[in-house]
């Protein structure tokens, strides 16, 4: 992570939601082994490669992803405040930069934080920001021609970090890393609740609920602290089930993707700088690493048979960039979403509030 003036001591930022495990004394020194199972399986991504490559200089450390038809990736950049797309050809320009807050009092890092992203079927793109300030925390809202505004607000004390789209039903669900929990948004009325709380959402010692998917009437967050996955099925009245546990010994997971129909995920083990394919039964093994170009990744995209990672590079320093690979097996549906998330842009005809 650059050094940035404000960070409080002893913290910084990984998905968001990252210890800085060379610096921060409280940080352990290294992750416990990744347990593998015995029998190497071929490998699910393949031809990994980088796209593009950012300026750590200018604070472009991709935290988050949307993908959009055309094969553009909208990627948030955390400490910039910005909102990028990187096109097909690899080629970077902004799309908008969120309002400075001159005296942030941000949890977890002290300073202005972009985090997750989700596109909605008409273009419009949803963004987490975190200041620590009631005036600018919040939701905010980038149209395509370019206008942004603060959606909703949230409390001042909160760190939204992923951000999953149920388009369908027209919700938003944030996982919040500071206070251990997950919120509800309306896409319609704008209304906010707490939706999910509990010990297997809640920080360890710095970052609890990280990253956020929706997939068969089911919320998927997983626990950067704890190194799980959760699952917390959606009752018939919208609101939260038990969560329960559903891979463990994922050290340093940040946000993640489901790789097809079968139910696997693929999840970027932050610290490790790896990437990890989970299986169904909870088992998981690497499939790529630092030798492939990742340098703490953040978050992960599938869409028509490849993967997309990008790499924030907050403790490695070197070479944040966004990597693109192929995948194989495991019932690829050409998406790697369901009616619950980003899906086919398609199907769905909500038409959101402008």
């Amino acid at each position: 992570m650059p050094r940035i003036p404000g960070v409080r001591a002893g913290v910084g930022t990984a998905a968001v939601a990252l210890t800085l495990l060379a610096t921060v004394p409280h940080a352990v020194a290294a992750p416990p082994p990744l347990p593998v199972p015995a029998a190497a399986a071929a490998p699910a991504v393949s031809e990994p490669h980088s796209v593009a490559h950012f300026l750590l200089t200018k604070g472009q450390t991709p935290e988050n992803i949307a993908l959009a038809p055309d094969g553009s990736a909208d990627v948030t950049f955390a400490f910039a405040r910005q909102v990028a797309r990187v096109d097909a050809r690899g080629r970077t320009r902004i799309l908008a930069t969120l309002p400075n807050e001159p005296h942030p009092a941000t949890p977890l890092v002290g300073v202005p934080v972009t985090t997750g992203i989700v596109r909605t079927h008409d273009g419009v793109l949803y963004v987490g920001y975190n200041t620590g300030t009631a005036a600018l925390t919040g939701i905010w809202r980038i149209t395509p021609d370019g206008s942004v505004s603060r959606f909703v607000a949230l409390p001042a004390n909160t760190f939204t970090n992923g951000v999953g789209l149920d388009e369908h039903h027209g919700f938003l669900y944030l996982a919040d890393s500071a206070l251990g929990k997950v919120w509800r948004v309306s896409l319609r009325d704008r209304a906010v609740r707490s939706w999910a709380t509990g010990r297997r959402l809640s920080p360890d010692k710095f970052i609890g609920a990280n990253g956020i998917k929706l997939r068969n009437d089911a919320v998927w967050v997983s626990n950067y602290d704890r190194g799980t996955l959760l699952r917390i099925p959606i009752r018939r009245d919208g609101s939260a089930g038990t969560a329960s546990v559903r891979a463990s010994g994922l050290a340093g997971i940040d946000d993640f993707a489901f790789a097809g129909r079968d139910g696997a995920v693929l999840a970027a083990l932050n610290p490790r700088s790896e990437l990890a394919l989970v299986r169904p039964d909870g088992t998981h093994t690497i499939e790529l690493g630092a030798r492939n170009g990742l340098s703490n990744p953040t978050s992960v995209a599938v869409r028509e048979g490849r993967v997309y990672v990008p790499s924030a590079a907050y403790t490695t320093q070197r070479d944040p960039n966004l990597l693109v690979g192929r995948l194989s097996g495991h019932g690829t549906d050409g998406h790697g979403t369901d009616r619950h998330g980003a899906g086919d842009h398609r199907i769905h005809a909500l038409r959101n509030p402008r």
